[in-house]
Order: structure tokens, then sequence, then C-alpha cells
């Protein structure tokens, strides 16, 4: 249990699966001790940073979350994934750690023997799938090494799977870097850019919005961050009165608290900034070692905020589109009598940021705006969805909020419950066969969907 446990925190730390990873890199191109020691502190450091700063984020999010609730009066369950995380760990803790660490061992088995050349970096994210797995397999009566093989193996093939469903896109996204989209969101990020592509034609990219001199201010995303949250701040502290906006400041004055969490906001993204520069500074080089000398042309998938530098102005035009998408879709779950699901202001913000990103890529500001709203429906109606596959198990109160936990846990839940095992085990013959086919069809040393070289 002790090297389990160990294991597990390893495994689920990106930063020190990066900083691993990069070592592992940077020891194939035979690189001086110097450098192995400078580029596998970089990322890191780089990840800590970009933790602290999502860190900053999601608790000024937190209050501005109760101030709406309290101040429009909604009631319901609040997608989370670190609260059914901590829920599920008291009956499932043994079982999701095991799928862990099978799920990293078949992500780097698939990297090295098939088209599938993702290594799955963001940690924390195969953590809570994990998690997911572990509750949904066990409800359809799955148990022991027949849930963790089972587990481990859908957790690997999706960090494979994943990432390449949305690399052409992501090409698009950096500019041709060599690094993939490593983020249990990724179907809408793919949805985003399909309909970015679709409406965007013509459409100018968000970046390149024209600001009159006066305003020339707002270029600097941080300011222009600030000012945005400043603003949802005082109108939620408006709406949920002083009274209430008193117990979550510790007595400072109500609108003072609600400039200074927007302030603060706009602080946790600079440091997210500054910490993507750092991880991919040293990452990208250093995983070069990794592609051609221990899994030939492997290609890094990191996390969702990793991508925000490259579209500043869609990320908080994203984030907007994807909360109204996630209000609409909690009116329409409302008016239909199902569970409410309140928008959760993290994923909105780190989904629907990206998926603005991947839209506006795509479509300028036009697949910016609807890709990022079609993606805060998905995350108000797949979290209601999902919610009776998790209840048989207690966890009524609370929900995964990202797309791909939502689709996953549903289709496995839903197969599991109207074909058992049999059905299980079909899907795992789909991915297996979904993993192999591309290698035999067209065999190549390219990872598949990277690039235009996708041939031999």
């Amino acid at each position: 249990m002790g090297i389990l446990e160990f294991l597990k925190d390893v495994l689920s730390e990106p930063a020190i699966l990066m900083g691993l990873m990069a070592m592992v890199g940077l020891i194939a191109l035979k690189s001086p001790l110097h450098k192995v020691l400078t580029g596998t502190l970089g990322p890191i450091l780089g990840y800590l940073m970009l933790a602290a700063g999502a860190g900053v984020i999601s608790s000024n999010l937190e209050p501005l979350s109760k101030m709406i609730e309290v101040g429009f009066k909604i009631k319901g369950v609040v997608p989370n994934n670190e609260a059914i995380t901590s829920v599920a760990q008291d009956l499932l803790g043994v079982e999701t750690m095991t799928i862990l660490i099978f799920g990293l061992i078949f992500n780097l088995l698939i990297a090295r023997f098939t088209r599938y050349k993702y290594v799955f970096l963001t940690g924390h994210h195969s953590f809570f799938m994990a998690c997911l797995l572990s509750a949904v397999l066990g409800a359809v009566g799955f148990s022991g090494w027949q849930m963790i093989l089972v587990g481990g193996f859908f957790l690997g093939a999706w960090s494979s799977i994943s990432p390449a469903i949305t690399q052409k896109f992501t090409l698009k996204v950096t500019d041709g870097d060599e690094v993939a989209m490593g983020h249990f969101g990724s179907l809408g990020y793919f949805v985003a850019g399909a309909i970015g592509q679709a409406v965007g034609k013509g459409s100018a990219s968000t970046e390149d919005i024209k600001v009159p001199e006066k305003w020339s201010f707002l270029r600097n995303t941080t300011i222009s961050t600030a000012l945005t949250m400043v603003v949802f701040y005082l109108v939620a502290a408006i709406a949920a009165g002083p009274e209430f906006v008193a117990t979550l400041s510790n007595g400072k004055s109500p609108f003072l608290y609600a400039i200074l969490c927007g302030l603060q906001f706009a602080v946790g993204v600079a440091i997210v900034y500054a910490g993507v520069r750092m991880i991919l500074a040293d990452l990208i080089p250093a995983f070069q070692g990794i592609a051609t000398k221990v899994i030939p042309n492997a290609v890094p998938a990191v996390d969702c905020a990793v991508f925000f530098p490259y579209a500043p102005t869609a990320v908080i035009l994203g984030f907007v589109s994807s909360f109204i998408g996630g209000l609409l879709g909690m009116f329409i779950l409302g008016y239909a009598g199902s569970v409410l699901i309140i928008p959760g202001l993290v994923p909105h913000f780190f989904c629907g940021a990206t998926a603005g990103v991947y839209g506006n890529a795509m479509g300028g500001r036009r697949g910016a705006i609807i890709g990022a709203f079609v993606n805060g429906l998905g995350l108000a109606f797949l979290p209601a969805l999902l919610l009776p596959v998790l209840g048989s198990l207690g966890f009524s109160n609370t929900t995964f909020g990202d797309i791909d936990f939502g689709v996953i846990g549903i289709v496995l839940g839903k197969v599991g419950e109207w074909m058992g095992a049999v059905g299980i085990y079909g899907l795992v013959a789909i991915l297996l066969i979904v993993l192999i086919l591309p290698t035999i069809i067209r065999p190549s040393k390219i990872a598949i969907n990277n690039g235009e070289m996708d041939v031999d």
C-alpha cells in the first residue's frame, strides 16, 4: 500500500511527471549534467507556477460561484472533478491508484508500438479519469484485477487517442509547435474547432481585433482580463447583496472585496502564462530525446492552460461564451424537469477558454464565440446525463465536469447496463481496432494526425 500510494502521488503530479520525462529525454540526448539538471527543473518549476496561477484562479472563482447562486437564487449540482474524486477515494482508493499506474504503462506501450505516439503528461486528469473508470466499472459489476486491467486499458487508450483527435486543430492553434492536447475536455475542443471551421469563413482572429488608440491599454492581456473580471464580480456582488458578500470577505468592504477578487483572478492568469512559457522553453527541446531515442516521434500531450498564450483574447471570449451556454443549458434542464447543473466556473473557465482558442484558430471570432458556447451547453447536459450512472454508488450531489468524463462515463455506464461485461469487452475490442488499424493500413513513423508529413 505504501508503494502504491507513493506511485499514485508521483503519477498524479504533472510537475514531477514532466520533469521525469524531460530528464529521460536529456539523458537520451547525452546532454551534460548541468543541462540535465536545469532542463529537468525548468518544466517542474514551470508547471508549479502554472498550478499556482490555476490555484489563484480557482480560489477566486469559488466566491463568485457563491455570489451568483445566492444573488440569482439558483440551487442545483455544481460539477467539480476534485469534489467527486475526494468522495470516490473513500470507496475506491486502491482501484483508482492501480488503474492510474496501469493507464500510464498502457499509454507508453501504445505510444511505442502504434501510430498514437502521444505521451499524456497531465497527471491530475489521468487521476480523475482513473477515478471515473473505477466508479463506472464498479457500478456495472467489475472488481479486482478485471476492473484494474480493463480500467487501465481504457485510461491508456483514451490518453493516446484523445490528443490525436484534436491534433490537426492543435497544430493550427500552436502554429506547428510539437505539443498535443493532454486534457480530458478534448472532445469539446474538437467540436469547437469543427464549428469554427464550419461557421468562421472570413471571420478575423480574436487577436486581430482593432482597438482605438485611447483603448490600446486593453491589448495588455492582464489589464483587459482584470477589467472584465472586476465587472463580473461587481455584478454578482450587487446581486448577492452586501450582507451575504460580507460573509465571504472577512469583514472587508463587500465591493472592495469583489474588485480585489477580479484583480487577483487576472494575476492568476498572468502567473499561468509565465509558467507555460517556462514549461515550453525546456520541455519541448528535452522531449526530442524521447522522440528520437526512447519512443520514436513521441509528442508530449500537455494541460489545456498551456494553449492560453497562443490566443489570450480568445481565452476571455471563450470563457464568457461558454458560461452563457452553461446558463442556457441550466434553464433548459430546469424547464425539462431535470436536475439543475449550475455552471461551474472552473470548468467553464479552463474548458471554455480552451474551446475559444480552438474555435478562434479554425474560425476567428465567430468560431471562438459559437464553439465555446456549444462547449458550454455540453458542460451543462453531459454532467446531468452522467449523474444517474454515478448515482448508484452514492455520488448524487456532485458529478464530473469536463466533456470527456461525461462522454466516457455515459458510454461505459449505458453499455454496461444494457449488455453487462460482454458490452464492456466489446468496447475494449473496438479500441484495440482503432489503435492497431492505422499502423497496418498506413504505416508511418510519424504520429497520426501530426502534420502534413503524415506519409511514408
